[in-house]
């Protein structure tokens, strides 16, 4: 019995297809069969062993991988040109990809995972369990090892899906960043409420929340000196003033010491009673000018606040 296809001859390919199909209907997909070939082939099927099923399923993949790669090169024209099946990728969006991929096999995740650009391939694999993303890893070890022809099969069938997937539509699907945002727009008092809400009702929002949220506390807890010196020198002194307002004496000082030393003989501390209102406005404000810093490269919030590996 044949049980191995890489043993095989294109010739006995051929006979087992006939075997399989019929005569008559591989000639008429088979068309650049010669009156030659044919009696060959006859005369291969007349003189061929048994062949198992495993081997047969693998002549009509070849077959059926090979046709549809030949009709993918019709269609698209142009010998000259390389072809490019996985073009279509580019124009979808990222929720378009992800509801594409996913329900495929791990084999298809792989190869499309192999065609599209390294920001596109993250987004992808993290909504994978880790099981199967590395599976799916694996797969794009071995992926030389797959025909051409299924390569531009599995392209003409996902151009196909992607014909029906939903139209583009911005959306947020929220998240510790977003709920962050929200977080720092409230008073300082609802901020600390809803805080330990959520530290209480869901553990891993709030670890999640940590990254993106900037605390006054924090500024202090966590920010070097040389943070603390580049956000103080952003900020008006009167701003500075005001927000240490009822803050411990170690703290002033240590933002005294890392202001210029003109700015330091100008600082002047606020006395007497202000409203907590004004202390809240100034202590936003400098927050804001953190977060500034951070959008302009200055430092990565994550690092200080959110458990970030550091090095000393």
């Amino acid at each position: 019995m044949i049980t191995d296809i890489k043993r095989l001859s294109g010739l006995q390919k051929v006979a087992i297809l006939f075997t399989i199909l019929g005569e008559g209907l591989s000639i008429t997909l088979l068309k650049e069969l010669s009156k030659t070939d044919i009696r060959k082939v006859r005369s291969v099927v007349r003189d061929m062993d048994s062949v198992s099923f495993g081997v047969k399923k693998r002549v009509i993949e070849e077959f059926y991988y090979s046709f549809v790669s030949e009709k993918f090169q019709a269609e698209e024209g142009g010998e000259d040109e390389p072809k490019k099946p996985f073009e279509f990728l580019d124009d979808l969006t990222d929720e378009q990809l992800i509801s594409m991929v996913l329900p495929e096999d791990t084999k298809v995740k792989a190869i499309v995972m192999a065609q599209v650009s390294a920001e596109k391939r993250k987004k992808v694999l993290d909504r994978l369990d880790p099981e199967e993303k590395g599976r799916v890893l694996i797969e794009m070890g071995t992926l030389n090892e797959v025909p051409l022809g299924a390569i531009v099969s599995v392209a003409s069938d996902l151009q196909e899906k992607s014909h029906f997937l939903p139209k583009t539509v911005a959306f947020s699907r929220g998240g510790g960043k977003e709920v962050a945002e929200i977080l720092s727009e409230m008073e300082p008092d609802d901020e600390s409420k809803y805080l330990e809400a959520i530290s209480r009702e869901a553990p891993a929002l709030a670890d999640e929340i940590k990254k993106y949220h900037l605390k006054w506390e924090d500024i202090f807890e966590y920010f070097p000196d040389n943070i603390i010196r580049d956000l103080m020198n952003s900020v008006e002194l009167d701003l500075i003033a005001m927000g240490m307002k009822g803050m411990d004496e170690a703290v002033v000082s240590r933002v005294i010491e890392n202001l210029p030393q003109k700015k330091q003989a100008m600082f002047e501390p606020i006395e007497g009673a202000v409203s907590k209102r004004e202390v809240d406005n100034a202590r936003k404000g400098i927050i804001q000018a953190a977060k500034q810093m951070e959008k302009d490269g200055a430092f990565n919030l994550e690092d200080y606040v959110g458990g970030g590996e550091m090095v000393e």
